[in-house]
């Protein structure tokens, strides 16, 4: 399962608990109003509701809301047992319960009474609980079937770290792969290879297989006192990369990176990350994607039309063109975007590098021959880039990100700083977008990317999302 999914599932879960508490709330209402032998069915369902009355419910909800993130029920749960989960899951429901009861003196609610918060905690809770182990049971079957993965790396090859990935091993419905082992040749390696492990690479290698492989984890289980200063090293080329960590304590001193707890089967883990990885906000911001970009596709059909018309009668080839970039994590996707350039302009590349007018791995001409007539102003009113608005709708990019590269401009990389942009969703515009585009320097863009990720807000997003708009009529930077 890919990142797009795995929000979206996410997305859906906050949803969902949201409708339990509006079913517990409206089922004990109605249980104790029945209770009373005093209002049937009918009057119930026909009651006027006031519209002071839904505010105060809206605000008691958006309250559940923060307390469930605030119980750590939306992180991953991977290493968690049903047990933690159902404790978080009663604390959520009870904290909920008392900020109910908290509404209801500050408003002066009379229905929610004491017998009231008693039958929604019952309610809520077992059906917070249920909903949970249904979910995990899911999952379970999901990732024993090969998805919705997560790939480990280990680093080190003691003991420890052969403990660590065999109880890895044994519970595959946590969805974790282990990758292999990262470590030197050492005198007890006779006995790690006697496990049947594998080593993927040494220290020196590290580098160069996170560039070119899949890695969503990867977890340190060298000996810190010895080997704190490569152990560091390590976390902070990681920390580039934008992957999660996990190791005993947080004791690297990393800069932007954040941590949060875990436990598993009765270790303590910490899970190293940086960026927004859950919350609410990335929920209002993918609804906000799909709502915009269904629409816009709505409503710029018939401009879809006359561009495709005047693509084929200019020029020869496709519609649109389609290209491999880079994506979460370095997963690969298809961007779509109206073509601009003749047939075969990926094959004439090699000819044109010498012409290249930018910094970086980045290939840009102002004036390439390969554009194609109608291309020119396609280009200049960034009209060609509509089309990403169905990889939006696909979960592969969002509105507002860092644009997406070609495989061939992140293989030129050479600062894994720089890496850490792919960690987060691709975008249509974000800073460098607004702020002149091609005439930015590479290295200079890619700090306004990394600038974005640690300073990301929806507020953000608008505001880039207003200013792009001037930013295409002015055709700043465009090529």
């Amino acid at each position: 399962m890919n990142e797009a999914k795995r929000r979206f599932l996410l997305n859906a879960l906050k949803l969902y608990d949201l409708g339990i508490i509006v079913a517990s709330f409206g089922l004990a209402t109605f249980l104790l109003v029945q209770a009373d032998n005093r209002v049937s069915l009918h009057d119930f369902v026909n009651m006027r509701v006031k519209l002071s009355n839904i505010a105060i419910f809206a605000f008691a909800l958006f309250c559940c809301h923060a307390i469930f993130a605030m119980c750590g029920l939306y992180r991953s749960r991977r290493l968690s047992t049903r047990l933690a989960e159902s404790v978080d899951a009663l604390k959520a429901t009870s904290l909920s319960t008392v900020c109910l009861a908290m509404v209801a003196v500050l408003f002066s609610v009379s229905m929610i009474t004491v017998r009231f918060l008693i039958t929604f905690y019952a309610i809520s809770s077992l059906a917070v609980i249920a909903s949970r182990f249904v979910m995990q049971y899911w999952l379970a079957i999901v990732r024993r079937h090969g998805r919705n993965l997560r790939y480990m790396l280990i680093l080190g090859t003691n003991s420890r770290a052969i403990e660590f990935a065999r109880k890895i091993e044994a519970t595959p419905e946590r969805g974790f792969q282990i990758l292999g082992f990262v470590d030197e040749d050492w005198p007890r390696m006779e006995e790690f290879n006697a496990t049947g492990y594998k080593v993927c690479c040494d220290y020196a290698g590290l580098a160069e297989y996170l560039r070119r492989n899949v890695v969503d984890e990867v977890a340190i289980y060298l000996p810190l006192r010895s080997f704190y200063e490569h152990s560091s090293q390590v976390a902070a080329l990681c920390e580039q990369h934008g992957m999660v960590m996990r190791f005993a304590s947080d004791i690297f001193g990393l800069k932007t990176a954040r941590s949060r707890a875990e436990d598993f089967e009765g270790d303590h883990h910490i899970a190293a990350y940086t960026g927004v990885r859950d919350g609410w906000p990335l929920l209002v911001k993918r609804i906000l994607d799909l709502a915009i970009s269904f629409t816009l596709l709505v409503v710029l059909a018939p401009l879809f039309l006359v561009v495709a018309a005047l693509i084929k009668l200019t020029s020869d080839g496709p519609v649109f063109f389609r290209q491999e970039r880079m994506g979460v994590n370095k997963r690969r996707f298809i961007i779509y975007k109206f073509r601009t350039m003749i047939p075969n302009a990926e094959e004439m590349m090699a000819q044109l590098e010498d012409l290249n007018e930018v910094t970086g791995p980045v290939f840009k001409i102002m004036d390439d021959p390969r554009i194609t007539s109608i291309g020119k102003f396609l280009r200049r009113t960034s009209i060609d880039e509509l089309p990403q608005l169905f990889n939006i709708l696909k979960g592969d990019m969002s509105l507002v990100g860092p644009r997406p590269l070609p495989v061939r401009d992140y293989q030129g990389f050479n600062q894994d700083w720089q890496r850490r942009r792919f960690t987060v969703r691709p975008g249509i515009t974000c800073l460098w977008q607004v702020n002149g585009r091609s005439a930015i320097p590479f290295e200079q863009w890619m700090r306004l990317d990394l600038q974005y990720m640690d300073e990301w807000s929806l507020w953000l997003d608008l505001k880039i999302l207003a200013r792009t708009i001037p930013a295409v009529l002015r055709g700043s930077g465009a090529a």
